[in-house]
């Protein structure tokens, strides 16, 4: 396949078609990036075969080293048996990842925050590029929305499974009585998909409104009307972004990630019409939440689709999620086979 691909690259029209020549090239990159996975375990099994030689002939005890390469293949082998199973038509895209806080003030927006920073740190943790699209700063504390476009190979796939209500128990840090409160937030993820995207838009179903950015992210954009909200009408779809200089640029992603939404909403409906959308999200509220955080009385998180539980709160809310997407992604595996 590698060949084939790099021979039609090689055509002296290929680029005429910039589009299309830039998803050929994504698929080399996705070819080349499987061979690259196979060539390194290779190496990695010809690397044990020779301690194992070792430890049997000289006598010499390897049993760390080799206990390790083993580790080592079998955590790459987990890895691309996820890789295999991030099948969808848009897993291999970017997504957009957008997070708002549920009924309660400033608790929820502050636990909108700690999710925010909590997505930001695993994408650091990968290596993936961000943006950020929109960001509103609560009154007191926290953030009412955030909206990042996170980039890199298989990054929607990755994430899809953190779509959804989470939860928060702790000790509130606003109360002066030291109460427990209990808090919610929702995370909306989407891939990112090009503008070839088939979904039309009428301009008559569209509301949009410009305004000055203005908070955390919006600075160099606030002293004129840059930032973009756009409304779709028939599903009241809200969409805003603030982190170009140009109204223009702020439209344009704007309408990308609009689109986005409502090919999601079709999908999930299995719907023709848009206008039969309208209410199709859950309540961010009591009995909707995909995940629970617990400060207190005592710290655990679970995950009631997986049933996975972490008891090592901060490591989680500092990025490291790879076990509950792990687990998602092996859970919804099974539901297909089934």
């Amino acid at each position: 396949m590698r060949e084939e691909i790099e021979e039609e690259m090689s055509s002296s029209d290929f680029w005429e078609d910039s589009s299309a020549a830039q998803k050929t090239a994504q698929k080399l990159d996705k070819v080349k990036s499987r061979l690259q996975f196979l060539d390194n375990i290779e190496e990695q099994i010809e690397e044990l075969e020779v301690y194992v030689d070792l430890n049997s002939e000289d006598g010499e005890q390897l049993d760390d080293e080799i206990n390790n390469i083993v580790s080592d293949i079998s955590d790459s082998m987990e890895r691309m048996e996820l890789k295999i199973r991030l099948n969808g038509e848009y897993d291999v895209n970017n997504a957009v990842l957008s997070i708002n806080p549920g009924a309660g003030g400033t608790e929820s927006q502050d636990w909108a925050e700690m999710l925010l920073r909590m997505y930001t740190r695993w994408a650091e943790k990968e290596n993936y590029d961000m943006e950020t699209i929109n960001l509103q700063p609560g009154e007191e504390a926290g953030i009412k929305n955030a909206t990042l476009l996170i980039k890199g190979e298989y990054v929607f796939g990755y994430l899809k499974g953190e779509r959804g209500v989470h939860r928060l128990v702790r000790i509130s840090p606003f109360d002066s009585s030291s109460r427990r409160h209990t808090s919610f937030a929702s995370v909306d993820v989407l891939p990112e998909i090009d503008d070839e995207i088939d979904i039309e838009l009428d301009d008559s179903d569209l509301k949009v409104e410009t305004y000055r950015a203005s908070g955390a992210g919006g600075q160099h954009v606030n002293k004129t009307e840059s930032a973009v909200r756009i409304t779709h009408l028939p599903t009241g779809t809200v969409v805003q972004c603030q982190n170009e200089r140009s109204q223009h640029k702020n439209r344009s992603t704007a309408l990308k990630i609009l689109k986005s939404r409502l090919l999601e909403m079709k999908k999930e409906a299995k719907a023709d019409k848009i206008d039969e959308l309208r209410g199709e999200h859950k309540e961010i509220a009591w009995g909707n939440q995909i995940r629970s955080y617990v400060l207190h009385p005592y710290k655990k998180i679970k995950d009631h689709r997986t049933e996975i539980e972490e008891g090592n709160v901060d490591k989680v809310l500092d990025g490291y999620l790879d076990e509950f997407i792990e687990a998602y992604l092996k859970h919804e595996g099974k539901n297909d086979d089934e």
